[in-house]
């Protein structure tokens, strides 16, 4: 079964989402084929870095509002084994990033690539706009970083990326993450586990019917 991921790298329920898809896999028996889709939470350019902390209390009420609803992802976050430090973590425009995480698919990479820009931007402070960051994270995982920086440094993936952002907004994904099953079937949030399992039961009952 393929299994289609709709999330942005600067969504904490996305990271959350995918950590639950794992364990949910983990009890499933079937084959699986998961693959990264971009989406951007947040389309618009970020000119200088600044707190993600900041940045939610400008949209969500203010400072106060905005530390409670980070301490409440934080321990979702923790009862899955990752940590957000919402203290460090940058705002940032996630165009590059994915474009980013397409090459490094195209390399194997992939999945490693989305996990590794989830943990530097929520764990480690590090700002995933910038495109030397971006290089150095690609190192991290075994891949090229100069290579990597004079990929994000040229205009490849830009219209690929751009087809993919419309088909994601054509397909009617509004919120993220949003999980896709045999390319019919949606999920949305970050589902616990055992509710991904059930779907994964239905759909497969569904298939199989046809």
């Amino acid at each position: 079964m393929e299994i289609d991921i709709y999330a942005d790298v600067v969504c904490p329920w996305c990271w959350i989402g995918r950590r639950r898809l794992e364990q949910a896999l983990a009890s499933y028996d079937g084959k699986v084929t998961v693959r990264h889709r971009p989406f951007q939470l947040d389309p618009s350019p970020v000119t200088s870095p600044r707190l993600t902390l900041d940045a939610l209390a400008g949209k969500f009420g203010g400072p106060e509002r905005a530390k409670q609803m980070a301490a409440q992802v934080t321990d979702v976050g923790a009862s899955v084994g990752l940590e957000l430090n919402y203290e460090r973590a940058i705002s940032a425009n996630t165009f590059d990033a994915h474009r980013l995480i397409e090459w490094a698919e195209q390399r194997g990479r992939g999945a490693e690539m989305v996990e590794a820009l989830h943990r530097a931007h929520f764990t480690d402070g590090v700002d995933i706009g910038s495109r030397a960051a971006l290089a150095e994270t690609a190192a991290g995982v075994g891949l090229d970083g100069d290579d990597a920086r004079r990929f994000l440094d040229s205009n490849e993936g830009v219209a690929e990326l751009n087809s993919e952002l419309a088909a994601a907004r054509e397909l009617g994904v509004t919120s993220v993450p949003t999980f896709v099953l045999a390319g019919k079937y949606a999920v949305t949030g970050a589902q616990e586990p055992a509710t991904l399992l059930a779907a994964l039961a239905e759909v497969e009952q569904r298939e199989a019917a046809d």
